[in-house]
């Protein structure tokens, strides 16, 4: 638990007690395959914790279809600083993620039942996260109208992360993106390193509610930015 302790501080116990629940209840109701019970602290919440090394300080960060809390869950009980909302449209993975913040107590996530594409007027956020969601080019459809300007999807992926960016293209072009980059976080924690894929929003899709805040990371190491 060397690279756990490391990567999670003080926030170890909460993190154990929520992998805990990942491994009973999330496999009770299928929101976790039992063959990932060996392997939830590196293939999943380690995977996850290090993407908080490129949110900004106080953001309000949206998890979109965020299922059994991964990566919002995690990112929340990584950085208290954050506010995180957990997207989620089935009644029955909300109740879980109601059940795990309660027992957790994490006081800076709220579960909101519902699909990115018909909360566009309630969101104006800093940051979107997703995992194992959708496709890119879907994903962004969903996540850019919820973004205030200059907010940022953090996509995570895997393998064909290069591959769904070049494909995602020309609809990230329509939604008038500032840039898109491919991140590798997490090295020397988690092997291979997280990759991400980073889009910057120029200007606001949806509604802006004001609730957002300025960013102001930069990238991490192994980033290949481009202009869009």
């Amino acid at each position: 638990m060397g690279i756990a302790q490391e990567v999670f501080g003080d926030a170890l116990p909460t993190a154990e007690r929520y992998a805990d629940f990942l491994a009973d209840a999330g496999v009770e109701r299928g929101l976790i395959g039992p063959r990932e019970v060996d392997r939830l602290w590196e293939r999943h919440l380690i995977n996850c914790a290090v993407v908080a090394e490129v949110i900004p300080e106080k953001a309000h960060v949206v998890d979109i279809g965020s299922g059994a809390g991964l990566p919002g869950v995690v990112l929340a009980i990584v950085r208290p600083d954050l506010t995180v909302t957990l997207l989620e449209p089935l009644l029955r993975r909300t109740v879980f993620l109601n059940e795990c913040v309660d027992m957790l107590g994490l006081e800076n996530v709220q579960v909101h039942r519902g699909r990115a594409e018909d909360v566009v007027d309630e969101f104006a956020v800093d940051v979107a996260t997703a995992r194992a969601v959708a496709p890119l080019e879907r994903l962004a459809k969903w996540a850019l109208p919820l973004l205030r300007p200059g907010g940022e999807l953090l996509a995570l992926k895997g393998e064909r992360a290069a591959t769904e960016l070049d494909e995602a293209l020309p609809t990230l072009k329509r939604f008038g993106v500032r840039t898109t980059e491919l991140l590798q976080v997490g090295h020397g924690r988690v092997d291979p390193p997280t990759t991400l894929v980073r889009v910057v929003a120029e200007r606001a899709q949806g509604r802006d509610t004001g609730r957002g805040r300025p960013s102001g990371k930069g990238r991490a190491k192994g980033s290949r930015k481009r202009s869009s």
